[in-house]
């Protein structure tokens, strides 16, 4: 599922912002602000002595003197129009840089492969710490924190092409045996155990599919299946590295995820281009763990936790 930003590439064009504007309110309070000063200085100076030399030739002075000198002062000190609106924006660019980049991220989910756990429309947020504090722009892990867990709805760059945002669920972590066999998770050789729910009603295409809890160990959570799918269409495998790792018949497939990498699929098994197709996800394409969906505009109800 590609998690589409309105802006494309936003962090980059929030880390450039931020640069730019940052430069300019540096070069003004370093530099520019004391240059203003100083033409000001010189200017009042020369004010001053004008009208003293009148007043001694007994020219009586037009006006308010004072509130002219405290106004020609303000011009003179007045930022440019381009330095004060950098000065204004720099320091709530690089708040919301930095809140973004190593705390809580947006996302905008556009495509239905992780249904019923999350809706086309639902705005998520996603911790950006909890797997590693990694640097922005080029999400490079920089402090170790936590590593993701069987069950976690993650967010990452897809690996065939990293400009983009996935989400998927983690089913399988470095070292785990997947076996999926006729729409049923084995995990390590253990079969992971499924109760049947009510039908769920798609509200994309009105069409009722098959709900089941899936009981992941420690994370349990609803998935569909629509009857008329096979387990796996081999027409659309890719081919991936680690490849090697795994095998495919025309009902069941079993991969052994190597180290540095996860497995994902979506909750919406059937409707869901996930490592089935096109393979592994590795850590350095990590980018956080969905935790809230704090808004859906067309569903206010949907605000709440992900499970």
């Amino acid at each position: 599922m590609n998690l589409q930003l309105i802006l494309g590439n936003f962090a980059l064009i929030l880390f450039v912002a931020m640069v730019i504007t940052g430069v300019i309110w540096c070069l003004d309070v370093f530099v520019l602000a004391g240059q203003r000063r100083a033409r000001a200085n010189a200017a009042l100076a020369e004010f001053d002595a004008n009208q003293k030399r009148l007043v001694g030739d007994g020219i009586r002075p037009d006006g308010d003197i004072a509130a002219k000198r405290a106004m020609l002062e303000a011009t003179l000190v007045r930022q440019p129009t381009w330095v004060e609106y950098s000065g204004s924006f720099f320091p709530v660019i690089a708040l919301v840089f930095v809140l973004r980049s190593f705390l809580f991220e947006p996302f905008k989910i556009p495509s239905s492969s992780m249904v019923p756990t999350l809706l086309v429309g639902d705005l998520i947020l996603v911790n950006k710490f909890d797997y590693g504090i990694r640097l922005p722009v080029v999400n490079k892990k920089i402090i170790q924190v936590g590593n993701p867990q069987r069950g976690d709805v993650m967010v990452f760059k897809y690996p065939k092409d990293p400009s983009q945002d996935y989400i998927k669920r983690v089913i399988g972590v470095p070292g785990d045996r997947i076996t999926y066999d006729n729409k049923r998770l084995t995990v390590n050789g253990v079969p992971v155990q499924y109760e049947a729910m009510d039908d769920y009603l798609s509200d994309e295409s009105l069409v009722y599919n098959k709900q089941f809890l899936e009981k992941l160990p420690n994370a349990p959570h609803r998935i569909l299946n629509m009857e008329s799918q096979r387990t796996i269409n081999l027409n659309a495998v890719e081919d991936f590295p680690h490849h090697e790792n795994c095998t495919y018949s025309y009902d069941k497939f079993t991969c052994i995820v190597p180290e540095g990498n996860y497995f994902m699929m979506g909750d919406n098994r059937d409707n869901s281009a996930d490592s089935r197709y096109w393979g592994f996800v590795p850590d350095e394409n990590i980018v956080g763990k969905a935790v809230f969906v704090w808004m859906n505009l067309g569903n206010p109800k949907r605000i709440g936790g992900i499970h």
